[in-house]
């Protein structure tokens, strides 16, 4: 087996070295008509934590306003990890297009940086830990979406976010009573 890379396992604050997907459509209420949802699915490559954001639509700025939530929440990104999605390089063009040396000196000054690294086209494994928030989140949304608004979503993310980011990251000694409290994403 390969050794990890420096990302994997770094002392870094979460969400350091990310990775990203986007899900969906998923399907909700909005009034009288039904409406797409998105999912954006971050993922920190050192704890394996996750944070959610909810996306209108597929477009670029859509995925940027997204982006803008999660680094709010959760702090500056050094590199992020994605696929090669039209939105993810679209994001990647527009922050490549700050050409003003003021903001891009202030961005590096605050550590506020962010590298983007595309997968190569066959490696979608490369993006981080998925697999978790997918099988919590996507059959309780495929069975009862519809009855969902807007609000409703962002809810039931973020009870996703918890449910994942609480569960233990080994199972050693999980039954011993006398062993020490099991690290979790949320620890970190």
């Amino acid at each position: 087996m390969a050794e990890l890379p420096v990302e994997r396992y770094s002392d870094q604050p979460p969400f350091t070295y990310s990775g990203i997907d986007l899900f969906g459509p998923f399907y909700i209420k909005d009034r009288r008509s039904t409406v797409k949802r998105y999912r954006v699915l971050f993922t920190c490559l050192a704890s394996r934590a996750i944070h959610l954001e909810s996306a209108n639509t597929l477009e670029t700025n859509s995925f940027i306003n997204a982006l803008r939530r999660f680094l709010s929440v959760r702090g500056p990104v050094r590199q992020i990890y994605s696929d090669r999605g039209t939105n993810f390089v679209g994001a990647y063009n527009e922050w490549k297009s700050v050409s003003e040396d003021n903001v891009r000196s202030f961005l590096l000054d605050n550590n506020c940086d962010i590298f983007f690294k595309f997968n190569v086209p066959t490696a979608s494994h490369m993006g981080g830990h998925v697999g978790a928030a997918n099988k919590k989140c996507s059959p309780t949304v495929d069975k009862h979406g519809k009855q969902l608004q807007d609000e409703g979503f962002r809810t039931l993310l973020a009870e996703v976010m918890n449910i994942v980011n609480s569960r233990p990251l080994t199972v050693n000694n999980l039954s011993d009573p006398s062993s020490l409290e099991s690290l979790t994403p949320t620890t970190f």
